[in-house]
């Protein structure tokens, strides 16, 4: 399967000037690293900005977020068709930020992930535990729990043209990581969940690990058999690491 990468952790970061940085030393040297298929999610003031440096590069554009509403009085609300106007082709579910702080449930992002295909976006569907539920020993029942959201709101057909991310809360922003062990444990779990229904999307669906990926462990992850890519946190703000993880990939 190929692998995939995306840049999807730039958050409230960033400006006009370190943008164009960021992508100007990822397309320099993002043809050195093979088959990996490759996108960036900035911010979406920078949506445009991003869509223009990457015009002919290869590189997908993708969003961090969007409305479960496709359009109407939701002053603030980003919709998927404004999203795709700018050239998207994925966008972000259920960051375990919009979960967390702003409180967003299963059924929110479930609707979320239907909003999007509907405009012909691919999801990338996050979910992962915390470290109170990984202790608690309750690590698949959260990732089968928000799985389920999105199953029984768009059948298993729907993730015939999704990405999952597994990022483990407990390893974002903190230094700490899954050990590939632990990861490969959880992603193989979800591919085992969604085969139940259909083995044929379940095989073929690229599930992204989003839990402190860097150079220096990219490589033993991306081994695992059912890690398909990553979903870059911090190391997606530095051109050299993003391109040094892509590589270790290939």
């Amino acid at each position: 399967m190929r692998q995939t990468l995306v840049a999807g952790n730039w958050k409230l970061n960033g400006s006009l000037e370190s943008v164009s940085e960021l992508l100007a030393g990822i397309t320099e040297q993002i043809p050195t690293v093979g088959a990996t298929e490759v996108a960036v999610c900035p911010p979406f003031v920078y949506l445009q900005h991003a869509g223009q440096l990457l015009q002919d590069t290869g590189i997908a554009l993708g969003a961090q977020d969007c409305s479960d509403q496709a359009e109407g009085a939701y002053t603030g609300e980003v919709s998927p068709a404004m999203i795709r106007e700018f050239g998207c082709t994925y966008v972000i579910i259920g960051h375990s930020e919009r979960r967390h702080i702003y409180g967003e449930s299963d059924a929110l992002v479930a609707a979320k992930f239907e909003r999007a295909q509907e405009h012909s976006l691919i999801p990338i569907l996050c979910v992962g535990e915390t470290l109170e539920e990984r202790e608690g020993g309750q690590t698949e029942a959260v990732i089968a729990r928000q799985l389920d959201a999105v199953l029984t709101r768009s059948g298993i057909e729907g993730f015939d043209n999704a990405v999952i991310a597994y990022e483990p809360v407990w390893a974002i922003g903190t230094g700490k990581t899954a050990t590939p062990q632990q990861a490969q444990q959880v992603h193989a779990f979800a591919r085992d969940r969604l085969s139940r229904q259909d083995e044929g999307i379940a095989g073929g669906i690229r599930i992204l690990y989003g839990g402190s990926m860097k150079p220096e462990n990219a490589g033993a992850l991306l081994q695992e058999n059912d890690i398909d890519g990553g979903l870059i946190g911090g190391a997606s703000l530095k051109a050299e690491d993003f391109v040094a993880i892509a590589a270790s990939g290939t």
